[in-house]
């Protein structure tokens, strides 16, 4: 199962756009997503539920800034910085230590895939022409979600909302 945050709306239909323009059509299944955990096995699908249903109704919508353009190599990403996020992403990644795979048990960069697996000069080009027009924004994570992979398309396993108030936020949440 896959974890990741939720963009807002605004944020979510203009990533999707870019996705739609500059991803390999064959290969663009899921919408534009910001990945905190790629593989919880299945057998945690209600302990995982139960978890990012607390954190979301604990924590208010978590600040983020859009901070630039990222060379994935075979691709280009849209590079976040979000300490807030980091920190609801490891208190997840706590949780379920000993059940991480590798990609996951390490410090993730978060971005929102624009474009992969596409030839080098294909990926430096649009690096370029995004560079070109970027402005960083500042906005906020509307809430946490869960899928199932499906070797494909996603399976929706559940979305939460972020509903907590400012007062009962953490340090550093």
């Amino acid at each position: 199962m896959i974890v990741t945050a939720e963009l807002p709306a605004p944020m979510q239909a203009w990533a999707d756009g870019l996705r739609k323009a500059h991803f390999p059509p064959e290969r663009n299944q899921v919408r534009a997503h910001v990945t905190l955990l790629h593989a919880l096995p299945p057998y945690v699908l209600d302990e995982a539920k139960a978890l990012l249903s607390r954190i979301a109704a604990q924590n208010p919508p978590v600040e983020a800034r859009l901070t630039g353009v990222m060379d994935l190599g075979s691709g280009t990403a849209l590079r976040i910085e979000s300490p807030a996020m980091m920190a609801l992403r490891d208190e997840v990644a706590d949780h379920f230590h000993g059940l991480l795979t590798l990609q996951d048990d390490h410090v993730p960069r978060l971005h929102i895939t624009v474009q992969n697996k596409v030839l080098r000069k294909d990926a430096i080009a649009l690096q370029m022409h995004l560079q070109e027009a970027f402005a960083a924004r500042s906005f906020s994570f509307a809430g946490l979600a869960l899928h199932h992979y499906l070797g494909g398309p996603w399976g929706d396993a559940g979305r939460w909302s972020f509903r907590g108030g400012s007062r009962g936020r953490r340090q550093g949440a």
